[in-house]
């Protein structure tokens, strides 16, 4: 199922995502940044098992690599530090992020179309990519 993932995807919509920066412990400026950012997302899937989630945009550039529920040292955009594990459920990838403010991150495919779930809290915010290639 991993080779559904790989693949460049571009933002197509998103529903809630400053509220979610808001409650994840995100700063009002790089959350208002991040809200109006357009990222392009490139997933990719080496031979010996190591993912690579890196999100592009104008401003910033982030990227993580992991091996699936191993649990590494990640520091996010706004440089937050999590302990973070990701894991794979069929055809969603779990990111659960533990720190200060714990987040979960789902990413579910869905044809052609990359479905994300952020949860901060009791906030939840919807974010739409589309495959590009």
């Amino acid at each position: 199922m991993s080779s559904a993932f790989v693949g460049v995807w571009k933002l197509e919509s998103s529903e809630n995502f400053d509220d979610y920066m808001k409650a994840a412990g995100v700063g009002s400026i790089m959350a208002k940044l991040a809200s109006t950012a357009k990222p392009v997302m490139t997933i990719s899937v080496s031979d010996d098992g190591t993912w690579t989630l890196k999100s592009e945009t104008t401003f910033k550039t982030t990227k993580i690599d992991f091996k699936l529920g191993v649990e590494f040292d990640e520091t996010t955009g706004d440089d937050r530090k999590m302990k973070t594990t990701i894991t794979l459920d069929g055809n969603k990838l779990i990111q659960d992020q533990k720190g200060d403010i714990p987040s979960v991150i789902i990413r579910e495919v869905d044809g052609n179309k990359l479905i994300t779930t952020c949860k901060a809290k009791e906030v939840v915010s919807t974010r739409t990519y589309h495959k590009t290639s």
